[in-house]
């Protein structure tokens, strides 16, 4: 029979071996591998992540799905609104960032999060007519997944982001009240039904949601279905306004192939 601290334990040697890991091993660039300072060689930076490279992109303003024309909307949205009210994201879910992406998530390569909070700062900027929430809260892993991993890539891009947009971060503020298979390993006709009822607000922090402009941040937002679930929360918490900030967004054309 295990002992009921094993797993905090074991939690806590993960973390520590992140940490060491982190601060001890030589740096390299995370997609050339080259030795340098900073987690990416300037000349990757430049060429897949230079100033301008999304700029372009024709975004939905709720769901940030790419448009073909001028529409602020996408069909999808214009059907059958979702729970959230504006998304902002940096790039699409393709390469290089989608590897970038998978070291932070599963190989636990946590500089990368303080670069992804950065190019999502830098998305808000350009984005025109953008409304300021009050609080930001990472999407919650659940306890299992959370012991597993170590960490929250959710939480580890939300806190330097706070600190660049200047806003109060709430981790606590959400709860994963049901562990959940993992989205990329679900059906995608399945992928609403498998997150009813996985969020809930922590009841001591409910007091902060009334009439709140809440800003949501996790990593990558695919069929939409874990941040609709967290807005949903929210709002039936009292948040007016709940706006979604990811790193990446996976187009709907992609989501059935996508393994992430």
């Amino acid at each position: 029979m295990r002992h009921p601290a094993t797993p905090r334990l074991e939690a806590a040697w993960r973390a520590l071996r992140l940490w060491l890991g982190a601060s001890v091993l030589p740096a390299q660039c995370a997609l050339c591998g080259i030795g340098c300072p900073e987690v990416l060689c300037s000349p990757c930076r430049v060429q897949y992540l230079g100033q301008g490279w999304e700029q372009a992109r024709s975004r939905c303003r709720q769901c940030a799905n790419p448009l073909a024309d001028v529409a602020t909307l996408c069909g999808r949205c214009l059907r059958q609104r979702p729970a959230y009210d504006a998304t902002i994201t940096a790039f699409d879910y393709a390469a290089p960032v989608d590897q970038l992406l998978l070291q932070l998530k599963f190989g636990a390569r946590l500089a990368l999060a303080p670069l992804f909070a950065q190019l999502l700062y830098d998305a808000v900027q350009r984005q025109p007519g953008w409304q300021r929430p009050q609080l930001l809260c990472p999407v919650p892993l659940g306890p299992a997944r959370l012991a597993e991993r170590g960490f929250n890539q959710a939480l580890e891009i939300a806190r330097p982001l706070a600190r660049l947009l200047q806003l109060p971060l709430q981790p606590r503020l959400a709860q994963r009240v049901r562990d959940t298979r993992a989205q990329s390993g679900v059906a995608p006709q399945e992928r609403q039904a498998n997150l009813a009822h996985a969020f809930a607000i922590a009841p001591e922090h409910g007091a902060l949601l009334h009439a709140c402009h809440v800003g949501i941040v996790d990593d990558v937002m695919s069929s939409g279905h874990t941040v609709n679930a967290l807005a949903a929360a929210c709002k039936s918490a009292g948040a007016a306004r709940v706006s979604i900030f990811v790193v990446a967004r996976t187009p709907p054309r992609w989501i059935t192939d996508m393994h992430y």
